[in-house]
C-alpha cells in the first residue's frame, strides 16, 4: 500500500534531502523512523532533492508498506512525529493510489529566498543579511527573462547527472514583506528591509534557486545589466554566472501535481 506523507524541515540540521552514507539527512531520517516502528526497511521517495541547509514547507514524498503491515495513516503520522528528530515536522499522512510518485507528478515546485538588510538576530537562521543595497525593480526586470522554457545550465552545480538542464520557469519576482517578529511583537522595521524572491518551475536543476539569486544580486548591486541574464541562458557558463547565495535562506515551499 503507497502513502503520501506531507511535511516541513529545519535543514540547518541536515545534509540535505537525499540519503548518504556518513551524513545526517531528512530522508534517512524518515527511513529510520520508519523502520523503528514498523520493524522492516521503507524507502521514502521525495518531491526533490534539496542542498545541505535548504528548508521545506508542505514538501511532499511517498513510501510503500506491505499490505499486511498495513496502519492507519492517523497512528502513523502521530508515531512518526515522536520518533523523528525536532527539526522534522509530519502534517498529514494519507493513503494514494499506487500509480502516484511523488517526484515524476509533480507538474511544478516553487521556492523563495529570504534576504534582509538590517541586523536582526530572529532573521538570521532563515535569511541572508545583505550588507549594502539591492535595487530590487532591476532585479525584478532581470527576472523577466528568466521566464519561459530554457536551458537553465548556466545555473546548475558541476557535475550534476541530470539527463537535461530544460526547465520552463513560470514565475520569479522580489516582494517586500514585513515579518511576523515586526508585525506582532513590535519590532523595529522600515519598508523595503526584509525581501523575498519567488520562483516557481516544473522543475530545478541542482543549487539552480541559489545561483540564479546570486545572479539577480549582481544586478541589484549595478554590476551587471538586467539583460545580462538573458545572455548568461543562451550562451554561459556556470562559471559566468553570480555566486551561489547561502543554503539557510532558501525554503521549498510545496508543489502541485497532476
Amino acid at each position: 500500500m503507497r502513502y503520501k506523507i506531507r511535511l516541513s524541515y529545519d535543514g540547518s540540521a541536515f545534509c540535505g534531502w537525499q540519503i548518504q552514507n556518513n551524513a545526517r539527512t531528512v530522508q534517512g531520517e524518515l527511513e529510520k523512523a520508519l523502520k523503528t516502528f514498523l520493524g522492516l526497511d521503507v524507502t521514502v521517495t521525495g518531491a526533490g532533492r534539496t542542498d545541505t541547509a535548504v528548508n521545506a514547507i508542505n514538501y511532499i514524498a511517498h513510501f510503500d508498506i506491505p499490505d499486511e503491515v498495513r496502519t492507519e495513516a492517523a497512528q502513523l503520522t502521530y508515531k512518526l512525529n515522536a520518533i523523528t528528530p525536532k527539526e522534522i515536522a509530519v502534517h498529514e499522512i494519507s493513503v494514494c493510489g499506487d500509480d502516484f510518485h511523488a517526484r515524476f507528478d509533480a507538474i511544478s515546485r516553487e521556492y523563495r529566498y529570504f534576504i534582509h538588510f538590517t541586523k536582526d538576530p530572529f532573521s538570521e537562521k532563515f535569511s541572508y543579511r545583505m550588507r549594502y543595497p539591492l535595487d530590487t525593480a532591476l532585479m525584478n526586470k532581470a527576472a523577466e527573462h528568466l521566464l519561459g522554457k530554457h536551458d537553465f545550465s548556466c545555473f546548475e552545480k558541476v557535475g550534476g547527472n541530470n539527463a537535461t538542464s530544460i526547465c520552463t520557469i513560470t514565475e520569479a519576482r522580489w516582494d517586500t514583506y514585513r515579518p511576523q517578529h515586526a508585525a506582532l511583537c513590535g519590532a523595529p522595521y522600515r519598508e523595503g528591509d526584509y525581501i523575498v524572491f519567488t520562483i516557481k518551475a516544473d522543475r530545478f536543476l541542482r543549487n539552480m534557486v541559489r545561483a540564479i539569486v546570486g545572479s539577480l544580486i549582481e544586478v541589484g548591486r549595478g554590476k551587471k545589466d538586467p539583460s545580462w541574464i538573458s545572455g548568461l541562458i543562451e550562451k554561459g557558463s556556470r562559471s559566468d554566472a553570480g555566486s551561489s547565495v547561502p543554503g539557510n535562506a532558501l525554503f521549498f515551499c510545496g508543489a502541485e501535481y497532476k
